[in-house]
């Protein structure tokens, strides 16, 4: 009887690997859809001990003058941040800018400043400038008249 009991018991374990294996060997046929993923994922807690990174200190004491000069320049930046989709004003095309230029409004609007500029590397712009994204540069821009006075080819990939 016990003899006879573990025979079943060994049987049905087999039945059931064997289940398993042709299960998972079916999924892993080229060509066969990927099990789909549950309609609704578990709920995260989020990352424990995470601080969001600080401004620097000083981020904000803006140089109250400006020398021209020590800015007027277009860099390749040495490092390239990957930070989202960019989207350019509805019905402008893209376009390699340059200091001495007049950035166009709709490029310094409020969705392209980059406030937060210290996480990319970028210096702390003049009184009466700000850095803004267009495409995969940083621009320093004065925002009463536009003009560009430094770029940073090459920032965001």
């Amino acid at each position: 009887m016990i003899a006879r009991n573990a025979s079943l018991l060994l049987t049905a374990t087999a039945l059931a690997a064997f289940a398993v294996l042709a299960n998972a060997q079916e999924h892993a046929h080229p060509g066969a859809p990927p099990p789909r993923p549950p309609a609704q994922g578990e709920p995260h807690p989020g990352p424990h001990g995470y601080a969001r990174v600080t401004e620097p200190k000083g981020w904000n004491a803006r140089p109250a003058t400006v020398d021209r000069t020590a800015y007027q320049h277009n860099f390749q930046a040495a490092r390239t941040y990957h930070v989202g989709v960019y989207r350019r004003p509805p019905g402008w095309v893209a376009h390699r800018w340059g200091y001495g230029q007049i950035l166009p409004r709709p490029y310094w609007a409020a969705p392209y400043i980059l406030a937060d500029y210290w996480l990319f590397a970028l210096e702390v712009p003049p009184a009466g400038y700000e850095w803004v994204r267009d495409d995969s540069d940083a621009i320093l821009v004065n925002v009463q008249t536009g003009e560009i006075l430094q770029v940073e080819y090459g920032v965001f990939g």
